[in-house]
């Protein structure tokens, strides 16, 4: 399909003409275009695909400077261009490259926290123990914590990078009355 100007008799004809017309004037900022589609936060671009002769998407949300997905893209009829975007198409690739971001924000967050639990003092009631990396730029650092089973804070002091959270560390540390381990 070739991107040609309409006249205005086949601008009365066409029902999409006012929402391309509208999207030209910058009152919107949707763009539903057949290799650029932008809405609803993202932006959905085919690319030539650098690896191959095919085609690839990419998916970036607004703000972000990165792709959140790139993936190949289907052959138009004529095995040459690229299948036109079109709204299923951009609504798949929305949940897709949301699934992806979600999946990596889990992972790093499974990076940064841990989580044992391990009986009290006492024995009377079972601790959660956490252990927080906090990435700063300058001085990341990590927080040890101890959360009793209706989960107030009881203690929390700051450790080394490298503090290895386990049943073991954890029930020491709380033996030891919560004092900064070595």
């Amino acid at each position: 399909m070739t991107d040609t100007p309409l006249s205005s008799s086949d601008a009365d004809a066409d029902p999409n003409a006012d929402a391309r017309a509208e999207d030209s004037s910058g009152l919107d900022d949707s763009v539903h275009e057949e290799r650029l589609w932008r809405d609803n936060g993202w932006t959905a671009r085919i690319i030539k695909n650098e690896d191959d002769e095919g085609w690839a998407v990419e998916m970036i949300k607004d703000g972000e400077a990165e792709p959140a997905l790139v993936g190949p893209w289907t052959m138009g009829r004529n095995k040459k261009d690229p299948k036109p975007l079109d709204v299923s198409a951009f609504n798949t690739l929305v949940k897709t490259a949301s699934e992806v971001l979600r999946r990596h924000e889990q992972q790093l967050r499974a990076q940064l926290h841990k989580a044992v639990r391990v009986p009290s003092a006492d024995g009377n009631d079972e601790l959660d123990i956490t252990l927080d990396i906090v990435p700063d730029e300058d001085e990341p650092y990590a927080l040890l914590s101890a959360l009793d089973p209706f989960g107030e804070q009881l203690a929390q002091v700051q450790v080394a990078l490298n503090f290895k959270l386990n049943k073991a560390s954890a029930a020491a540390w709380v033996e030891n009355g919560f004092r900064r381990p070595n």
